[in-house]
């Protein structure tokens, strides 16, 4: 099993969890988070005055699948969450050892 985490841009969020149900993708964790990589944050006009801002707004998709299925989500959020511009995101793939579902007592791929 691998944990797939990406870090992406809100406005993909919609476009990269379809791409994730249509390579069988059946659950994810979506967390709003904050960050600065090349881009190193942005400048905002807010009522006539200029504010520099150091962490841009992203989204952390989390999702454990089963081997098999890991290059295909990988290739998903990628195609789904590419815009060809900086600051695109990043996906970090880790492996899992054991997962439990809690209700039913499955383990491992069974319980994804």
């Amino acid at each position: 099993m691998k944990l797939i985490v990406a870090i992406i841009k809100p406005f993909k969020l919609d476009e990269v969890v379809e791409a994730l149900t249509g390579v069988g993708v059946t659950g994810l964790t979506v967390s709003e988070a904050k960050g600065f990589g090349r881009q190193k944050g942005h400048t905002e006009v807010y009522r006539g005055a200029e504010y520099d801002t150091s962490f841009v707004p992203k989204v952390r998709i989390e999702t454990v699948v089963a081997d098999d299925v890991a290059a295909k989500a990988i290739e998903a959020i990628s195609a789904a969450a590419k815009t060809d511009a900086i600051g695109d995101g990043k996906i970090f793939t880790i492996d899992v050892s054991s997962a439990l579902r809690i209700r039913t007592g499955e383990t491992d791929d069974t319980a994804l």
